[in-house]
């Protein structure tokens, strides 16, 4: 992901005044002799830093580094500002007008920027011929920050160079006072630093008063009443020098033959109307100068401060006036412009203020500018483009801009793929849409275009469904295309098929539209898959109550016939589970207060249960025995029969990584249940812990990894163990399978060692991998047998098969014993039955069962 800006933008608005300047050290100095060079005029620093050979190979190897950083990485906000300087220190004006040109299009430039800008450009040329050009720059500056600094430097030039406003003729003075109320509108009401727009303002009017002849008293009287009109203004608004305008006003007024005391602070000889609104004026200062002094503490820290103007938002906007407000929020977005919450804030109350005003959408532009990263920015961006009414070339542009960005998480590039859809439908849906270009075929497209890059990232995902639901329902209701609609729930199947809500919403739009037969089809094809929770459970009611509702007694009777045997099926299954959990929950008692650890497992039985006293004395006496010379083995065992956690964790070598022995997200010791465990296997042997940690950042939920490794080498042996917090990560996990790792595309499975728990169910005449790999002849310690056992219990091994089928009592079919469905790959349990040469004939599931127990 690109970098995003780490520092604050300085734009202060208490930036240094235009005569501050040219205090500044050497290194921003320009030179002025030589105008028309092709390079930015050094200063006496630069050009003696320039006469040292080493120090210009290593400047050019700097902006070397910069510009492949930057072609690589345009968004380094810090990059740009560094290779900005380091050309400006080089002297080539070329390339640091290409450069300057290109961060202020990926970013807005603060105010000290555009002067510094500015600056170069008029010292390279200030002739009228370069007027036009740094007019346009001054507008680009003063339209990305406020900055009474940066306003007062574009009216001071403005002034002095531009031919029609110095001549005074009619078109520069209209053009002067134009840009001077717009500069009032931007800045006049900056409590701090206004007053400086006023006061340059009524300087120019007072040149003008100068030019006209004292005998065109009607033109004369004119422009002092447009002066004193400018005096009332200023007068009525809370400025912080509302007090040295008054005594300014006073002795221009005794200037003008007014009997007004210069000196004295009582308001006598001004107009009723004029005091009233300077009283009101001074009431709202005093209420606003504290609020002013702690957002210009430069000793706060920067929380504090953007704490401060939100409290100062707050009282302004109680006051009901939103050209103040407006101007506070320019104000705190100046000093914090990467605050996503501050523009999130900004743009949500001119929203509700302005409406559709189109300084609301420059706002939004602005915000995504300055916080291209906020998903919410631009999904409101869209909005107000929509509500604006704006035309559909703006939008598809914004809209653009915004899949471009590489900031944006997953759900927020949901958001706006859906916003986009949701813009499109409603201008079609209106009579807006008539004759506007607009096509089905663009909501499509996006469609497309989100599911082609969303999909995998939210694979069997509620919000996925969603997402294809609505379009399906655009399909089937906008476009009137039941096929396109019956697709589009199709691919969906193909990407979230496991998932029950993605059956259900297409079975409900086939019921909705009355397409019974389509809708039956949907419930023969799903009701026996295996879904999460009581999934399974509810779409085989939700089929017999379909067929009661809409059906006929023949569909009834199916739909009975169908899924009775399946939900008992089900039923035994979630029995069996909680036996094995009851099972489970013994067995680590045993090993937490030290039982069982030198004795076989018991069997669970019914057979084993009804054994008489002394024969269980007697086996418990074998076994004891055959755990002193077989101890390995033991351990082997009881990794097999649910205690794997303990013998793993007890067999890591000293030198095991402590990554791999710790909760990833507490750091504590993890127990191992291997409830949401992925088994893995042709992992490359240079592959570590890190490398698997990385390949599934983007599942999420890892607990811990775990990495096979040999006993006297210590180096791994290929396979692994991942544990997730849960079943929905784990899944998203096993979606992994054959993609490479290293060059190795790795295998995948869902580690299960409640098959190897059950050996011990099927009592001392079936054997079990688990005694061939741990007898006393074998050269495995504890840890090697453990993790055998572990590979067992997870691992693809074809030829365990049949003792997983002999351990487990699953339903599949109607009412025929065998494995659960997509587990085992060898044969059914009635065909072995037959190759052997048994009974033919189908058995009960009494019958079967004792046969199972005998054996």
């Amino acid at each position: 992901m690109a970098e995003t800006p780490t520092e604050t933008l300085d734009s202060s608005p208490q930036a240094p005044q235009i005569s501050e300047d040219a205090t500044k050290d050497n290194e921003d100095q320009l030179m002025t002799d030589a105008p028309n060079s092709n390079k930015v005029p050094r200063s006496d620093s630069d050009t003696e830093s320039d006469s040292d050979d080493d120090d210009d190979a290593k400047q050019n190897l700097e902006i070397q580094a910069l510009e492949t950083e930057l072609s690589s990485n345009p968004s380094n906000y810090d990059a740009h500002v560094q290779y900005i300087k380091s050309l400006r220190k080089q002297g080539d004006i070329e390339k640091l007008r290409i450069a300057r040109e290109a961060m202020s299009t990926m970013f807005p430039l603060s105010s000290e920027m555009w002067k510094e800008w500015i600056k170069d450009e008029m010292s390279l040329s200030s002739g009228p011929e370069a007027f036009p050009a740094i007019e346009k720059l001054y507008e680009r500056g003063v339209s990305d920050y406020l900055s009474v600094v940066l306003w007062c430097d574009y009216l001071n030039y403005v002034q002095e160079h531009d031919p029609s406003v110095s001549s005074c003729s009619i078109d520069g003075i209209s053009k002067a006072r134009n840009l001077f109320e717009r500069a009032l509108t931007a800045a006049g009401l900056h409590v701090a630093e206004g007053g400086q727009i006023w006061e340059l303002y009524r300087d120019f009017e007072q040149a003008i008063l100068i030019t006209i002849d004292g005998t065109d008293h009607e033109t004369r009287e004119k422009q002092i009443q447009r002066i004193r009109n400018l005096f009332h203004r200023q007068l009525s608004v809370p400025l912080a020098d509302l007090k040295t305008t008054l005594i300014a006003y006073k002795a221009w007024e005794v200037e003008q033959g007014g009997n007004i005391d210069v000196n004295s602070s009582n308001l006598d000889g001004i107009s009723a109307q004029v005091v009233s609104a300077y009283q009101k004026a001074l009431e709202m200062l005093n209420a606003r100068l504290d609020l002013e002094d702690l957002i210009s503490n430069k000793d706060a820290t920067e929380t504090d401060r953007l704490q401060q103007f939100m409290t100062y938002l707050k009282f302004e906007q109680s006051s009901g006036d939103p050209a103040r407000v407006q101007i506070l929020y320019e104000r705190a977005v100046a000093d914090f412009p990467i605050s996503s919450d501050l523009w999130l804030d900004y743009t949500l109350y001119m929203g509700k203020t302005l409406k559709t005003s189109r300084i609301v959408r420059d706002i939004h532009h602005r915000a995504t500018r300055n916080c291209p990263w906020s998903g919410e920015l631009w999904t409101r961006y869209l909005l107000c483009l929509e509500r604006s009414r704006a035309s559909e070339d703006e939008l598809s542009t914004v809209f653009e801009k915004s899949l471009q960005c590489t900031f944006l998480s997953i759900e927020e590039y949901l958001e706006v793929f859906l916003t986009r859809v949701d813009s499109l439908r409603r201008r079609m849906s209106s009579s807006q849409g008539v004759g506007s270009g607009l096509d089905y075929a663009m909501i499509r497209d996006t469609f497309q275009r989100a599911s082609d890059y969303l999909s995998p990232h939210l694979k069997n995902t509620e919000k996925l469904i969603r997402m294809y639901s609505y379009w399906a329902h655009l399909e089937a209701n906008l476009r009137k295309d039941l096929i396109a609609a019956r697709g589009v729930w199709e691919s969906l199947l193909k990407i979230c098929g496991s998932m029950l809500e993605a059956w259900q919403g297409y079975i409900s739009m086939e019921i909705k539209m009355g397409h019974i037969n389509e809708a039956r089809s949907l419930y023969k094809r799903c009701y026996s898959k295996k879904f999460p929770g009581t999934g399974s459970e509810d779409i085989c009611h939700s089929w017999v109550r379909f067929e009661r509702e809409c059906g006929s007694l023949e569909d009834f009777d199916l739909a009975v016939q169908k899924v009775t045997p399946r939900l008992e099926e089900l039923r035994l299954f979630r029995l069996q589970q909680e036996s094995k959990n009851t099972g489970l929950s013994a067995d680590q008692r045993e090993i937490a207060t030290g039982r069982g650890i030198h004795e076989k497992r018991k069997p669970l039985s019914d057979v084993a249960d009804e054994q008489p006293a002394a024969k269980r004395r007697k086996e418990k006496a074998k076994n004891s025995k055959s755990t002193d010379e077989k101890g390995k083995t033991q351990a082997t065992d009881l990794v097999g029969a649910g205690k794997m956690d303990v013998v793993v964790e007890a067999s890591k070598p000293a030198s095991a990584s402590k990554k791999e022995k710790e909760d990833i997200s507490t750091g504590k010791p993890k127990q191992y249940n291997d409830q949401c465990t992925a088994f893995i296997s042709n992992l490359s042997f240079q592959a570590n812990y890190d490398d698997l940690q990385k390949f599934f950042s983007d599942v999420g939920g890892v607990v811990a990894i775990r990495i096979l490794t040999d006993k006297f080498t210590g180096k791994s042996r290929g396979l692994a163990y991942v544990d997730f917090c849960d079943d929905a990560h784990l899944a998203a996990a096993l979606a992994k399978n054959r993609q490479k790792l290293h060059g190795k595309k790795l295998s995948i499975l869902r580690s299960d060692p409640q098959q190897n728990r059950k050996r011990g169910n099927l009592g001392k005449g079936m054997p079990t991998k688990h005694a061939d790999s741990g007898g006393q002849g074998s050269k495995s310690d504890s840890k090697d047998s453990g993790e055998i056992s572990r590979q067992s219990g997870g691992g693809p091994k074809r030829d365990q098969s049949v003792d997983r089928q002999k351990d487990d009592i699953q339903l599949k079919g109607r009412n025929i014993f065998a494995m659960p469905r997509a587990v085992s790959k060898s044969k059914p349990k009635l065909e072995q039955i037959a190759e052997e040469g048994g009974d033919e004939n189908p058995k009960s599931n009494d019958e079967f069962r004792k046969m199972f127990l005998k054996s």
